[in-house]
């Protein structure tokens, strides 16, 4: 009993050396492998690129990851691949030092069920599902595919039997079945905890909160007419849009500003992140309507500085949220989403009083890193 007690507790405490592989080195993506690197017990190699032009680092960054996995002369226990990576094609060139090494995939996103823009030069030429049959693949190739989401699960599995059914032959519908059979949902770790010492409060007007990139997959075409209607009834609020923009932003951002001038009191991206926490900290409402999220990682960290959440009824969102809260936090329809939104604003003195952190605490990388961790473990034979 001693004896067993002692493997398996050897087992649990045993130290990896995996390698991390990352092509799109920014921004979520980056933020998360150097979260795992330094909180896990583990001992994690990160191999990288800039993070930009993320349609060429799909096709050729998995050449340039392995020229330089190639160099290495150490030998990792796992290799930790990320959805940006192509790997097929990764292992293909490094067949002769990966052979006989467990390789794992982590989706922080896919092409398959990615909304894209009808705008987008590759939809419109009809070439976009190549970027989908890149993380299929590689899921096939994968020993181990691990998801941020149970929703991304499933949206997974389902798009990619819809992707092989557009072509003529040979389907390999099978797959699909070996793809979910070796996943798993992983959601993801973040540093939240350092957001603890911005902490504030707001005693002005109630403050809207916009904190994700400027895209169209953010939908901020809704976000905005629901407060341009706001403003017409001339309820009072103000609104701070933070997060990332592009030279290629919404049009809606531009009339937005024009519209509602007298509300805003940041627009724009926050270029420290001391910004960036103070602003969420004092925000009091965050009223999301997005049409794509795997996971949320901006919800989750306006949640966590107790920022009073309105979520769709679609997504991620129903399942990170726990039950209790969807009658009051999730909304049906646009229509719902005023509402909801108007009650908030309304009642600011109520709305500030509610606590919401301990949704998002579960998964800082406090609680997070042993997760990760075992699991990882469990993955060496």
């Amino acid at each position: 009993m001693n004896m067993l007690y002692l493997i398996f507790h050897i087992n649990l405490t045993f130290n990896m050396n995996i390698l991390l592989i990352e092509p799109y080195y920014t921004g979520s993506h980056r933020a998360w492998s150097e979260g795992l690197q330094f909180h896990s017990r583990h001992e994690i190699e990160i191999l990288s690129m800039k993070g930009q032009f993320w349609k060429w680092r799909m096709h050729g960054g998995a050449i340039s990851l392995a020229n330089q996995f190639n160099e290495l002369h150490s030998k990792p226990d796992l290799i930790l691949a990320t959805s940006m990576v192509d790997l097929t094609t990764f292992l293909a060139l490094t067949r002769e030092k990966t052979n006989g090494i467990p390789t794992a995939i982590y989706f922080h996103e896919n092409q398959l069920s990615y909304p894209w823009s009808p705008t987008d030069r590759d939809v419109v030429e009809n070439r976009n599902k190549h970027y989908g049959f890149i993380n299929y693949s590689s899921a096939l190739a994968a020993d181990h595919v691990l998801f941020n989401s149970n929703y991304h699960k499933e949206s997974f599995i389902d798009e990619a039997k819809n992707l092989l059914k557009h072509f003529p032959d040979y389907n390999e519908f099978d797959t699909i079945n070996e793809i979910e059979a070796k996943s798993s949902v992983l959601y993801l770790g973040m540093d939240l905890e350092k957001f603890d010492p911005f902490k504030n409060d707001n005693e002005g007007p109630p403050l809207i909160l916009w904190n994700h990139r400027w895209e169209y997959d953010k939908n901020p075409e809704a976000f905005f007419k629901t407060l341009f209607q706001l403003d017409n009834e001339e309820y009072d609020f103000q609104l701070a849009v933070l997060g990332e923009n592009f030279k290629t932003s919404p049009s809606i951002f531009n009339e937005a500003k024009e519209k509602l001038e007298n509300k805003i009191v940041h627009f724009g991206f926050c270029e420290s992140f001391e910004d960036y926490a103070q602003w969420l900290w004092i925000a009091d409402i965050l009223p999301v309507t997005n049409i794509q999220d795997f996971f949320g990682m901006s919800i989750m960290e306006a949640i966590y500085c107790n920022t009073y959440p309105l979520l769709p009824n679609r997504l991620t969102y129903p399942e990170l949220l726990p039950d209790k809260y969807h009658k009051d936090q999730i909304y049906k329809d646009d229509v719902d989403l005023f509402m909801k939104l108007k009650n908030a604003i309304t009642d600011i003195l109520k709305t500030r009083k509610l606590n919401f952190s301990s949704i998002a605490e579960k998964f800082d990388w406090s609680n997070m890193a042993p997760i990760y961790d075992e699991l990882f473990s469990s993955f060496i034979d």
